[in-house]
């Protein structure tokens, strides 16, 4: 054990001596100029003193160099820069109405006036005049009925006699127009008409019946 130690005590002696020399011949490699170089092999000594370098890396295949023959690739052609860009500028923002209007009013639709109504027509005239009925009848029974005395005296003649026609057709007077000359035959005549005569009376317009006028002639004859 001592002279292991005595071993041991010496290579640290040898080591301080190496050291020692290490520092100056570092300050003289700087003093000279060469301290880097001197410093870097002091350094890899040291370091490599116990420690084992990797071996270097080998080096990479150096690409081959380019054919001769090929020719020189032409400069590309000079590229016009592009036109200016004109930005149009941005539309104006929209307004959106958030308020809903209220709904028009629905149109009015006046219809075209009707057309006028056709004209009533005229109301039918039913006017008329009395006109006799069954005169032949009448007429032969009030000459019939000849008055004696003239009869007898041979008197003849003509009554005008002029009568007036109620609503029921019937004569309502009897005027003598023209007289015969003959009292008798004048009075028979009109007797006669007012107990035989008939009519279909008189209308107005609405085709109502009124009261007329007719005028006659009663002719006297003995046979």
């Amino acid at each position: 054990m001592a002279y292991a130690d005595q071993e041991m005590s010496g290579n640290r002696i040898v080591a301080i001596i190496i050291v020692a020399l290490i520092h100056i011949g570092l300050g003289y490699a700087l003093i000279t100029g060469l301290a880097l170089d001197v410093a870097k092999s002091v350094v890899e000594r040291v370091t490599t003193i116990d420690v084992e370098e990797p071996p270097p890396p080998e080096p990479e295949d150096e690409p081959p160099p380019p054919p001769e023959d090929i020719p020189e690739t032409a400069p590309p052609p000079p590229v016009a820069p592009p036109p200016p860009i004109n930005i149009a500028p941005a539309p104006p923002p929209i307004r959106t109405q958030t308020t809903i209007p209220p709904p028009a009013p629905p149109a009015v639709v006046i219809p075209p006036p009707a057309p006028p109504a056709p004209p009533a027509p005229p109301p039918v005239n039913k006017a008329r005049g009395a006109s006799p009925k069954g005169q032949r009848s009448w007429a032969s029974r009030i000459q019939r009925n000849y008055p004696r005395r003239a009869e007898r005296d041979g008197i003849e003649g003509n009554v005008g006699v002029s009568v007036t026609v109620g609503t029921d057709g019937r004569v309502a007077g009897c005027t003598v127009t023209s007289s015969s000359g003959s009292s008798d035959l004048d009075t028979a005549a009109c007797d006669g008409m007012t107990r035989y005569a008939r009519f279909d009376p008189a209308l107005n317009t609405a085709g109502n019946p009124i009261t007329d006028t007719y005028r006659t002639t009663i002719v006297y004859r003995l046979n």
